[in-house]
């Protein structure tokens, strides 16, 4: 399961930046997702690097999900 999680995040975050890096800008949101599923598998793992990186990618997805939105 834990795998799956890893790889679903990897791909998620990997097309979601790559769509905004396009400049389709509502791909944010694979890349929010896929950043709360990377969070997810490192608590999970007790990886604390990890942790610390995802959540803040996933902070930075989430300020700039509610500055297009706002």
């Amino acid at each position: 399961m834990l795998e799956t999680i890893k790889w679903t995040a990897t791909a998620l975050l990997i097309i979601g930046f790559g769509g905004v890096s396009a400049g389709f800008y509502n791909f944010i949101f694979l890349q929010f997702a896929g950043g709360i599923l990377w969070l997810v598998a490192a608590v999970w793992m007790k990886d604390r690097p990890l942790i610390v990186t995802n959540a803040v990618m996933t902070t930075a997805g989430l300020i700039g999900l509610a500055y297009k939105l706002l």
